[in-house]
């Protein structure tokens, strides 16, 4: 088998790279290991950033997350019982973010994929990335028992943080960064609307909650638990109990409780590799970062990374020029690294740290108050929120 761009991954990252390529007239043939139920149904990110959206938009992926998804002009920030909103148009010139499951995403990129785009094999499991510094890549790959070569002239790891492709990067010329957190998130889905028309991030002495959705129907609530903490130990009421707890304000607002249909523990870490290319072999998304999902960033820098990519291919078709193919991993770095520290920022300004002094619980209480008053506080948290730029 033989393709311009071998894409390892049909998530989010692969397979809007294999879209974006086949809409500039580039062949690409996607591996994805798992079968097309799985890659339909796992649950992950549900913010798109403005940028986001308008490259989805621009790919031809847009009309049900126009008719379906859910625009947010903001968020709502609470700590010590009081309610402050951040509103995103008013602070950015009119941007906002959409909320739209990662599943969704992929359901219309895979029919897209399948319809009018290049090969797109399910449980086809990539074995190993060979060589990546030649000028014809591999990727071997098993597929119904057996063995295959796709031979490439560009290969995209987009395979998630466990995938092969980073192992082909020689750890000589490897940088790692990370830092594990000492909590995880308790998250669920639960079949009832919504108790708030956006989402809460909410600080309690007793740890942070956040209060999303994924549909006008289905809401997405989140505790902060210890590490170890396994999900089966916590029982429906006590969450809804919990959640009710950290989410009260001083108002008359109230949670509304639903069926509880999925229910897991999320840990939570920050993680960079540099750098994000070797050779022939680009990594994108969580295979060359992680970051704890306070932000709502890891779908959203996933898309930044092959957006620079597809335009680096094009233009070293358009032109011969490989310039913007070797600065891809400084290029996606610079967003990346600003994806990172806002990610940081939020994670410790909401969560308190086990074993909090009560200086430190008060400087978290102090961040807050300096977003709710201070107008040129709140923007650059909306600026983040809402996205950095994709070029």
């Amino acid at each position: 088998m033989r393709t311009t761009v071998g894409i390892i991954g049909a998530g989010p990252a692969g397979l809007l790279l294999a879209r974006l390529l086949h809409r500039a007239g580039i062949a690409s043939f996607v591996l994805e290991s798992r079968d097309r139920a799985y890659v339909e149904q796992r649950q992950r990110a549900g913010i798109l950033e403005q940028g986001t959206a308008d490259v989805l938009r621009a790919a031809g992926a847009g009309e049900r997350m126009d008719r379906e998804g859910l625009r947010h002009d903001g968020i709502e920030l609470r700590f010590d019982g009081r309610r402050h909103r951040v509103d995103f148009p008013g602070l950015t010139g009119g941007r906002a973010v959409t909320v739209y499951a990662q599943t969704e995403v992929c359901k219309d990129l895979v029919a897209l994929q399948l319809e009018e785009g290049g090969p797109l094999l399910f449980e086809a499991e990539a074995l190993a990335v060979e060589g990546a510094e030649t000028g014809t890549p591999r990727v071997r790959f098993r597929h119904e028992g057996r063995e295959d070569v796709l031979e490439c002239d560009y290969v995209a790891g987009c395979d998630g943080f466990w995938g092969v492709a980073r192992k082909a990067v020689p750890a000589a010329l490897s940088r790692v960064f990370e830092r594990t957190y000492p909590f995880g998130w308790l998250g669920i889905l639960a079949d009832v609307a919504p108790s708030h028309d956006e989402l809460v991030y909410a600080r309690h002495d007793r740890g942070f909650a956040l209060l999303s959705m994924r549909s006008p129907t289905v809401s997405r609530l989140y505790l902060q638990v210890p590490t170890e903490t396994d999900a089966a130990d916590w029982s429906d009421e006590a969450i809804w109990d919990e959640l009710e707890r950290r989410l009260a304000t001083e108002d008359d607002w109230r949670l509304e409780r639903g069926p509880v249909t999925q229910k897991s523990v999320t840990p939570m870490r920050s993680f960079v590799h540099e750098p994000m290319r070797h050779g022939r072999l680009f990594l994108a998304g969580d295979a060359a970062h992680i970051v704890p999902p306070t932000g709502a960033k890891g779908l959203n820098l996933a898309v930044g990374d092959v957006v620079t990519l597809a335009r680096a291919l094009v233009h070293r078709r358009d032109t011969g020029s490989e310039e913007l193919l070797d600065s891809y991993s400084e290029t996606c770095l610079r967003r990346v690294w600003q994806a990172e520290r806002f990610s940081y920022d939020m994670t410790t300004l909401l969560h308190p740290a086990p074993g909090a002094t009560p200086f430190e619980d008060r400087l978290q209480v102090a961040r807050l108050d300096r977003i709710a008053t201070s107008r040129a506080a709140r923007t650059d948290l909306a600026e983040a929120y809402t996205g950095f730029p994709l070029d």
